[in-house]
């Protein structure tokens, strides 16, 4: 299957590719550094993309960014930036989909652990992360006879702890949550909201 991963370069994006890689045809898209370069912010940069990919079987993303901040300190450009980027980013990605991706393929994207378990700083991040999830619950619904759409919400993955200089056995590591993604390319839910866990 050809499958086009969004966020290719990053960590969650290598493990991906690494795992899809033995099974699949995996055509990578980020801002740079990778085959097909796309702005998740630009809804043009993102047509732009499906027209030079052609079509696939699977779309997985782990592409988008949103503020992390005080709640006081976030301003108006901020919940912009995180409402353009990650989560509008995501929602275009599925609706420009439509005649690119094979009848019944699927379309994986990333949320995360702060919309269920919100902490100081994340006003505008916990907003992107339930608001991709609320809309892949609605999307499946209409999309049912086109193709599956679901979406993956890592937890905190090992190596990102680390870099934050916390404890990384708190987290998952990359290579698991990568397991997720793949089970939702491969296997047949729709409208789900997908944890990923230690193996």
């Amino acid at each position: 299957m050809r499958v086009l991963l969004v966020g290719a370069t990053g960590m969650l994006g290598t493990e991906i590719k690494r795992i899809l890689e033995p099974s699949h045809e995996v055509i990578t898209a980020s801002r740079k550094g990778s085959e097909v370069s796309v702005d998740l912010s630009d809804k043009a940069s993102i047509v732009a993309m499906y027209g030079t990919v052609g079509k696939v079987g699977a779309v997985v993303c782990v592409g988008g960014a949103a503020k992390f901040a005080p709640l006081d300190s976030l301003g108006d450009d901020d919940y912009a930036f995180s409402l353009a980027n990650k989560l509008m980013g995501q929602v275009n990605l599925v609706r420009c989909a439509i005649g690119h991706v094979d009848e019944g393929g699927s379309i994986t994207l990333t949320s995360g652990t702060l919309a269920h378990q919100p902490m100081v700083g994340s006003a505008a991040v916990s907003i992107v992360n339930a608001g991709v999830e609320g809309f892949v619950r609605a999307a499946a619904l209409e999309l049912q006879a086109k193709m599956r759409v679901n979406v993956v919400s890592p937890g905190w993955v090992a190596e990102t702890l680390a870099s934050m200089g916390k404890d990384a056995s708190e987290g998952i590591p990359a290579a698991d949550v990568a397991k997720v993604y793949k089970r939702a390319v491969e296997e047949t839910m729709t409208g789900q909201t997908l944890l990923a866990a230690k193996s």
